[in-house]
C-alpha cells in the first residue's frame, strides 16, 4: 500500500507559536504511513534550521495568490496547481492564519484533499466563508471556533499538542527571587495588551516584569515610554525575541498573558500552555482561547484590560505562595494537551480522508 502524501503549508517558520506545533507534528507522524513535505514562503529565521533537520522535503514557494484582478486569477493560479500535481500530494494541510481561499482552489484543481487548522479568532468576512466551504476538513482548537462552522460536518476540535518532555522544569534550577518576577512571552502588537501588565507595577510591591518577544516598533516604543511615564523602568526588562523561552519561564514566579478582548484575540495560545507545562503559576485574560486552556481554573482568569483585577489576582498568588499551583497546571497539560493525542487525532483524520467511499 502506498504512503499518504501530505504537504504542510505555512507562511514561514519565523513567527507565531504554531511553528513549533507544525515542527512537532511533522517530527512525530508515522513515516511508515505518511510521506511528508513542507511548503513555506522563505527560509528566514533561526527556527527554519531546526525544520531542515527533520529531513523532509521543503519547498520555498508561496502557495497563495492575490484575489484580484479576477480576470487573470486562474492563469496566476496555474503554477501552484502544477506544483501540487507534479508532486501528487494526497492531502494539503494549511497552517496559514489568513482567510485566503486561493490555496484550496489550487488544491481542488489538482485533485488533492485540503484541510486547515483554524488558528486565530478572526471570522465573518466572505473570504473565511469561501475558504471554509471549500475545505474537506477543518481542525478547530477551541470550543468557540466550532460555532463558526456549525453547518460543517467535517470538522473536529483538536487542541494543539505540546512536547511536555521539552517544556519541563527538569534541568532548570528554580532561583529564589528576592523580587516577585512575572514573565510574559508575546509577539509585541497592541492586541497583546502588555501595557495592562506594566500598569500593575505601581499597584504592587516588589515586583519585576520580564517581557520576551519583539514586534511592531511603534508598539514597543509605546510600552517603553509607558514605563518612563510610570517611573517603573527599573522594574521592566525587555529581552526581545528568544529562540528558547524555557530558561526565562523557569526563572519566574508567574506567567501572565494579558491579551485584550479585541482584534484577532487568541485561538489557543501556546505560550500559555508552555508556561503551564514548565510548572509555574499563570494568569490570563478572560477571552476565548485563553479561557479554553484555563477552563478548569476560572480563578486564574481576570477581566481583559482590567489592571485592577489583574493586580488583585497577583496579590492573591503572592499572599498564598501558590507555587504548588505550577505542578497542578503541568499535570493538567500532561492529561489534556499531550503531543501524543494531538498526533493521534491528526493521523485519524488523514486516514479517514483517504479511505475509499463505499458505493
Amino acid at each position: 500500500m502506498s504512503k499518504i502524501k501530505i504537504l504542510f503549508t505555512i507562511p514561514n517558520f519565523d513567527t507565531a507559536g504554531s511553528t513549533r506545533v507544525v515542527y512537532d507534528l511533522v517530527a512525530n507522524l508515522d513515516r511508515s504511513v505518511f510521506d511528508i513535505s513542507i511548503a513555506c514562503n522563505h527560509d528566514k529565521g533561526a527556527f527554519y534550521q531546526e525544520i531542515e533537520k527533520l529531513g523532509v522535503p521543503i519547498y520555498l514557494i508561496n502557495t497563495t495568490i492575490a484575489y484580484k484582478p479576477y480576470f487573470s486569477f486562474f492563469s496566476r493560479l496555474k503554477p501552484i496547481v502544477s506544483f501540487f500535481k507534479l508532486h501528487q500530494f494526497d492531502i494539503i494541510h494549511s497552517w496559514h492564519w489568513s482567510s485566503d481561499w486561493t490555496e484550496v482552489t489550487a488544491a481542488k484543481l489538482a485533485g488533492a484533499k485540503w484541510v486547515f487548522t483554524k488558528k486565530a479568532m478572526s471570522w465573518g468576512n466572505k473570504h473565511w466563508k469561501i475558504r471554509s466551504f471549500l475545505a474537506d476538513f477543518i481542525f478547530t482548537i477551541n470550543k468557540e471556533m466550532r460555532s463558526y462552522f456549525s453547518y460543517k460536518k467535517n470538522q473536529k476540535l483538536v487542541p494543539l499538542g505540546i512536547d511536555t518532555d521539552y517544556y519541563s522544569p527538569i534541568g532548570f534550577k528554580k532561583p529564589i527571587n528576592e523580587v516577585f518576577t512575572i514573565v510574559t512571552v508575546a509577539n509585541l502588537v497592541p492586541v497583546k495588551g502588555v501595557e495592562v501588565l506594566i500598569r500593575v507595577i505601581p499597584l504592587l510591591k516588589n515586583v519585576r516584569i520580564t517581557i520576551v518577544g519583539d514586534g511592531t516598533p511603534a508598539y514597543v516604543s509605546f510600552l517603553k515610554n509607558l514605563c518612563k511615564d510610570l517611573n517603573v523602568e527599573d522594574s521592566v526588562v525587555f529581552l526581545g525575541r528568544q529562540e528558547d523561552v524555557r530558561p526565562f519561564i523557569a526563572q519566574s514566579d508567574l506567567y501572565v498573558i494579558p491579551t485584550l478582548d479585541e482584534g484577532r484575540k487568541e485561538g489557543m495560545p501556546m505560550a500559555l500552555v508552555e508556561a503551564m507545562s514548565m510548572a509555574i503559576p499563570v494568569l490570563g485574560s478572560n477571552i476565548s482561547g485563553i479561557n479554553y486552556v484555563l477552563k478548569d481554573f476560572p480563578e486564574l482568569l481576570f477581566k481583559a484590560g482590567d489592571t485592577n483585577d489583574l493586580a488583585q489576582k497577583i496579590k492573591v498568588l503572592i499572599d498564598n505562595n501558590e507555587q504548588a499551583l505550577g505542578e497542578t497546571l503541568r499535570d493538567y497539560c500532561i492529561r489534556n494537551f499531550t503531543m501524543q493525542n494531538f498526533i493521534k487525532n491528526n493521523e485519524a483524520v488523514y486516514r479517514k480522508l483517504m479511505k475509499p467511499k463505499s458505493r
